[in-house]
């Protein structure tokens, strides 16, 4: 059986860079996760019957897959989506001095 990874990255995508930013804000100062990366992206989507196209930011927040769960709730309760793309995948390896940095800034979470 495999082994559960220790690490995760979380996905989600917003409308505005300033969500953006008050998201990733809200991960870090609460120690949910050790970094978020913002970038700029196309999305295409099924909603409401239609198929949509908008430009959205995705956050690629990188934590411990103990506080994987804490994070998505704090993500959920500040999204500002009614349906929120939340998604964690597992890191698989990493550069070691890199996951005992994400080690070390989640130690602290509240």
């Amino acid at each position: 059986m495999p082994r559960r990874s220790a690490f995760v990255t979380i996905v989600t995508t917003v409308a505005h860079a300033s969500e953006a930013r008050r998201l990733a804000r809200r991960l870090l100062d609460q120690r949910l996760v050790a970094c978020v990366q913002i970038t700029r992206i196309e999305s295409h989507y099924w909603w409401k019957g239609r198929i949509e196209r908008s430009g959205e930011y995705r956050l690629e927040a990188k934590t411990t897959a103990r506080l994987a769960r804490a994070a998505m709730a704090a993500i959920a309760e500040a999204h500002p989506y009614d349906v929120p793309e939340i998604l964690t995948f597992p890191i698989g390896e990493g550069h070691p001095p890199y996951l005992k940095w994400l080690t070390r800034e989640t130690q602290r979470a509240r």
